[in-house]
């Protein structure tokens, strides 16, 4: 099974494309020839990145303005779409952020809005565009997930439960559209070198703290990440993680007893550190 053909009706919409992996990946679907809609609250970012994607591949690179945690706004793309007479044939559930800290000490604020963004969005969205693509026999799917999909992470409780349902659904439905003509994968990066820590709470000092507590080798580009995840797209695989010093770890963690491994996070985990 491999990525759709490109085509003048159709885009790939990428959400969280204003910095890190969605930027990387709208890059990466745009040199394949995909139109590409750049959704992401942040306009001017999305514009620059926009007309860069233009002028370098001759592509159709639109812009919507949305925060994907809102139903509501949700809603709006497919309308916005269908009024611009798109279809999306690749999907890129990329938008996500984490909390950071024992539950205890949470915010229920910050945590809903957590999961409506790593959860309801994934789910809304898949259910808004996946049925069209399963009608016309071809499209696909790339839901990011994260290393912390396979076991639980105390300091990030919230997070972990939510790319766990990721990662879940995201099997779940690779299985039920495999003879569908719709491919659908879950990459499931280790540590990458984005905004990502300091937008889920952590100042500049502990961000850089936290990056220093993690090994340099298990570290993967953004760049490298969009590659290797359309790659893994195109090929059909359903599960992906970048980096062999990640799949090792992810392995290695599985053959711990989840006591001792809780413990050991619990003890590394930076939010809990602080505490």
């Amino acid at each position: 099974m491999t990525l759709p053909i490109p085509a003048p009706d159709c885009t790939a919409l990428v959400t969280g494309a204003s910095a890190g992996i969605g930027v990387e990946l709208a890059r990466a679907l745009a040199r394949r020839g995909h139109g590409v809609t750049l959704v992401a609250r942040r306009e001017d970012r999305l514009r620059t990145l926009a007309e860069e994607l233009t002028s370098s591949t001759g592509v159709r690179a639109e812009v919507i303005v949305a925060d994907v945690s809102d139903d509501a706004a949700r809603s709006a793309i497919a309308t916005t779409l269908r009024e611009r007479g798109l279809q999306v044939q690749v999907l890129v559930n990329n938008a996500g952020v984490s909390t950071m800290g024992p539950v205890h000490l949470s915010e229920p604020q910050s945590e809903i809005a957590m999961i409506r963004l790593d959860v309801e969005a994934v789910a809304h969205l898949c259910s808004l565009f996946v049925p069209a693509m399963v009608a016309r026999g071809t499209g696909a799917v790339l839901n990011v997930a994260s290393v912390a999909a396979f076991q639980p992470l105390p300091g990030q409780a919230g997070y972990g439960g939510c790319k766990a349902f990721v990662l879940s659904y995201s099997q779940a439905m690779a299985e039920e559209l495999r003879h569908h003509g719709v491919s659908v994968t879950a990459v499931c990066p280790g540590p990458v070198e984005t905004e990502f820590a300091v937008a889920s709470g952590m100042g500049e000092a502990e961000a850089a703290a936290a990056a220093e507590a993690l090994p340099s080798f298990m570290w993967v580009s953004a760049t490298e990440v969009a590659l290797q995840a359309l790659a893994a797209l195109d090929k059909g695989r359903d599960v992906l993680i970048p980096g062999r010093p990640n799949h090792l770890a992810v392995v290695a963690a599985r053959a711990v007893p989840r006591r001792v491994l809780l413990r050991l996070v619990a003890r590394r985990h930076p939010a809990l550190n602080r505490t």
